[in-house]
């Protein structure tokens, strides 16, 4: 929530936002996850037939948080292009693209491997992090002069959760648990590979045709 202060909390509270509608529903959405997410850890190890209870609303909400990730990043390419962005709101359509539909399909592993406790908990906690990298890139904005903030941020500090999980199973059951091992770091795998390819002519053509904006 704090990433989104300048960008959407802030210009919401003074009357200047000027984003997409669809960002109210999806910032609803979102936070409505997080809530869900934090409630069920706190669940797991003391009420579990109400934590598997709560847990079925995640079928329901995580297909609606990747719709209106993808929804909010339509609108933005519009209203991008207004303001002049070009190309480059264009490629960053992908983005919104690819981070939900790699959610939602960790979201559905997780509750296809929710007889498996220690699987279950680690996608669910995998698939949060792949959500929530753009929130992690907008505190740029309390940070205007920190290089690179696609990487230090989107990348680094969007992934960092992933790296002390892993920390905490070393030092915890003495290794790292497969979910992070394979999701994880494969997850972190494309999301570098996005990092480096961003913007390129095949990105672009990709973008372009996602967006159904003639080359």
């Amino acid at each position: 929530m704090a990433g989104f202060f300048l960008t959407y909390t802030l210009p919401l509270a003074t009357g200047s936002f000027q984003g997409p509608r669809s960002a109210h529903i999806h910032g609803a959405l979102l936070f409505g996850w997080l809530i869900v997410t934090v409630v069920q850890t706190r669940l797991i190890g003391q009420r579990i037939a109400l934590h598997r209870t709560i847990g079925w609303t995640a079928l329901v909400l995580a297909p609606l948080v990747a719709v209106s990730t993808i929804w909010v990043g339509y609108e933005g390419v519009a209203i991008g292009l207004a303001r002049g962005d070009g190309q480059i709101a264009i490629s960053g359509f992908l983005g919104t693209v690819t981070s939900p539909l790699i959610y939602l399909s960790i979201v559905f592993a997780a509750i296809a491997m929710r007889s498996d406790p220690q699987w279950h908990k680690r996608l669910m906690l995998i698939a949060t992090v792949a959500i929530l990298w753009p929130a992690w890139f907008r505190f740029r904005h309390f940070l205007p002069g920190l290089p690179r903030p696609e990487i230090t941020l989107s990348l680094v500090a969007a992934n960092l959760p992933i790296g002390i999980a892993m920390f905490r199973d070393r030092i915890r059951f003495g290794k790292i648990h497969p979910a992070y091992l394979w999701i994880g770091l494969g997850l972190i795998a494309e999301q570098t590979f996005e990092t480096v390819v961003f913007d390129s002519p095949a990105w672009r053509s990709v973008a372009r045709a996602l967006y159904s904006v003639p080359s």
